[in-house]
């Protein structure tokens, strides 16, 4: 799919594009093209004079080759965005390129993203972009917004964490912890720990490429105390991240210490039961094989009914003297 946006009386708009001579009609300052076709990037290429790169969206790129400049003006940028989806949250990479030095080539002052599916921050910053007249002036200003709205983005999801936990809290600190529950609360932990990382991840990736676009020495005075605003927004989230890791560390070692009280309480019945039917075992070990001879006796036809009284008696003591002491409940 391939997308262009314009600007006009100050305001982003956006337009499909599905043929060539289609593409000839507009003078974009942001072309977005989602899993392209061959043809599209053939497009591109006749149009602009942009060859995409046919690693652009790979993932087995080194870290320290995804931010680059080229001779010839072409500034590289291929960055992480997140999609916080509540099934399979992941992330999705993005290849960013933009001419910013070679006036004689369609593309200069164009942004261009290569990506293989939709990302939330994109259709964020499209929303906006068509309410807030004068929000974007040019392509370098599109790019900040993008990755301004991605550590909104980040916020808005780490947010929703919070009050996720909050109800995840609730239930441990309820006292009614069954294993059932235990079940579904260690779920949630686990659900919300993959997520915090992911969204730590997602900031560091993006404060790498805000300040590889501040180096780069290509932003205007207003653009630069842009990009440094986003980068204290962005450390300002690393603080609440942490905070969240301790508080789903906390969750979980109290759900599992629930966990281990009701399997003491399994054991202790154990316990109490062995200990309980210990006497009446010795008794009948040693009384079982000699009703006749010669300890009972004297009893005659009773020793029968008496070493079972005897037994009956042995159980309910102990189980009298740990009622007493607690130890049943």
């Amino acid at each position: 799919m391939l997308n262009v946006f314009t600007l006009a009386n100050g305001r982003l708009f956006q337009e499909e594009i599905e043929s060539l001579e289609e593409l000839s009609r507009f003078q974009p300052i942001w072309v977005d093209l989602e899993s392209p076709t061959p043809e599209e990037k053939r497009w591109i290429k006749q149009y602009f004079g942009l060859s995409i790169p046919e690693d652009a969206m790979d993932e087995d790129i080194e870290e320290s080759a995804r931010f680059y400049k080229e001779d010839n003006g072409e500034l590289h940028i291929r960055s992480d965005f997140l999609v916080a989806d509540e099934e399979a949250p992941h992330t999705v990479r993005v290849a960013f390129i933009l001419n910013t030095d070679n006036n004689q080539l369609k593309s200069h002052g164009v942004l261009f993203s290569i990506h293989d599916e939709d990302v939330p921050v994109f259709r964020l910053l499209r929303m906006r972009a068509r309410r807030a007249p004068g929000l974007i002036e040019d392509a370098k200003e599109v790019l900040l917004k993008l990755f301004d709205a991605d550590a909104e983005y980040s916020a808005d999801t780490l947010e929703e964490i919070y009050d996720e936990l909050e109800k995840v809290s609730r239930k441990v600190l309820s006292g009614d912890m069954t294993d059932e529950l235990a079940g579904e609360v260690l779920g949630a932990i686990a659900r919300h720990e993959d997520m915090s990382g992911r969204i730590r991840r997602n900031v560091m990736d993006t404060r790498r490429a805000v300040s590889f676009m501040v180096r780069s020495k290509l932003l205007t005075g207003e653009q630069f105390e842009e990009a440094r605003q986003i980068l204290r927004d962005m450390d300002s989230l690393d603080s609440h991240t942490a905070f969240l890791f301790d508080k789903i560390n906390f969750l979980m070692d109290a759900t599992v210490g629930f966990i281990n009280i009701n399997q003491n309480k399994i054991i202790k019945i154990f316990s109490v039961a062995s200990v309980a039917l210990l006497p009446p075992t010795l008794i009948a070990s040693v009384y079982g094989m000699n009703l006749k001879f010669p300890e009972l006796e004297f009893l005659g036809g009773w020793s029968y009914p008496y070493t079972v009284a005897l037994m009956v008696a042995s159980a309910l003591v102990p189980m009298w003297y740990f009622r007493k002491r607690g130890w049943l409940t």
